[in-house]
């Protein structure tokens, strides 16, 4: 295991085992003992539904591979859903990661593999923080914290800086200005073979326009979950409430210092909910579940990856 995959797992068991004793763990049981399973059973058939739009958003992002090299329908299902569920135990860009790296294995150029996946990040950001945007200009009598504004801001300076280098030449060359200063010379290479395949997107507006529509329904829906599994713990509060707290827990979530969001969503949930009097002991519970129903989305992947490889071992890298 590497120093830095332990030092993720530390501070996620230490952020949670942090945010447990001080919530008081008999209370988190008992908030959770009580909780309806007819709630969470809606929680988990809108995961089935999220999980059909990211990985068709992820389909569609493929416009930009070369002509001749996209891989099978089939093949690229398994890679998705196999890279949900590594992604579970890995930080919040591992499954990232794993789905450039199997998308590279089957005849695809690595640097366009990459620019797939992030730009499905890049748009994943911006959708949560345009749904937490109006979310929060509807509901005029609720505000959030610093540190919900301060997570909103940091996803709207990296949306920023994003579409500057799809969409501005200008921006585009000072990037390459600054690869090109790049000690090493294969990173040069990468970065710059990066830089040119994000770009490409500037000439797909359509599909663009589509995924940013996919993406706000994945995050639309998101908070529907955890409003139901609010419910199911007697939660009482309103869904407007939801679609203000719930972007900027997910941007925190996003945050690769830990595995899976543990840690930092329990850490999150009690923060920001408890500004509208929930108590911590329900809104830590209500992380837990939430987490556990990302991991309910990702076993399909699990299954996939226990019967066959998801990519051909034969295949180029470059």
């Amino acid at each position: 295991m590497s120093w830095s995959r332990l030092f993720r797992l530390l501070v996620a068991f230490g952020l949670t085992a942090f945010v447990l004793y001080k919530s008081h763990p008999t209370e988190i049981l008992r908030a959770g003992a009580g909780a309806d399973l007819r709630w969470i059973a809606a929680a988990v058939a809108l995961v089935l539904v999220d999980r059909t739009l990211m990985a068709y958003r992820w389909l569609v992002l493929l416009c930009v591979l070369t002509p001749g090299t996209r891989p099978p329908f089939g093949a690229i299902l398994r890679i998705f859903f196999v890279s949900t569920f590594v992604g579970t135990f890995l930080p919040s860009v591992g499954g990232d990661v794993y789905r450039a790296y199997s998308l590279a294995r089957l005849q695809v150029r690595g640097v366009e593999s990459a620019a797939t996946v992030l730009m499905d990040r890049i748009l994943g950001v911006l959708s949560i923080l345009l749904v937490g945007a109006i979310a929060l200009g509807f509901a005029r009598d609720l505000s959030l914290d610093a540190w919900g504004y301060l997570t909103l801001a940091g996803a709207a300076l990296f949306c920023v800086v994003a579409a500057l280098l799809v969409f501005s030449e200008r921006a585009d060359a000072v990037a390459q200005w600054a690869v090109a200063r790049l000690p090493s010379t294969p990173v040069r290479r990468l970065s710059s073979g990066l830089l040119d395949a994000v770009r490409r997107y500037a000439r797909y507006h359509v599909e663009m326009v589509n995924v940013l529509a996919c993406s706000i329904g994945v995050q639309i829906i998101r908070v529907l979950q955890a409003y139901c599994l609010g419910r199911s713990l007697g939660v009482d509060t309103s869904l407007p409430i939801y679609f203000v707290l719930i972007p900027p827990i997910l941007l925190i979530m996003l945050l690769p210092i830990t595995v899976n969001g543990l840690g930092t969503s329990q850490a999150a949930f009690p923060l920001l909910f408890g500004q509208v009097g929930v108590a911590a002991a329900p809104a830590v519970a209500l992380s837990i579940l939430f987490v556990a129903l990302g991991i309910v989305g990702n076993l399909p992947g699990g299954l996939l990856y226990a019967v066959g490889p998801s990519a051909r071992p034969d295949a180029r890298t470059s």
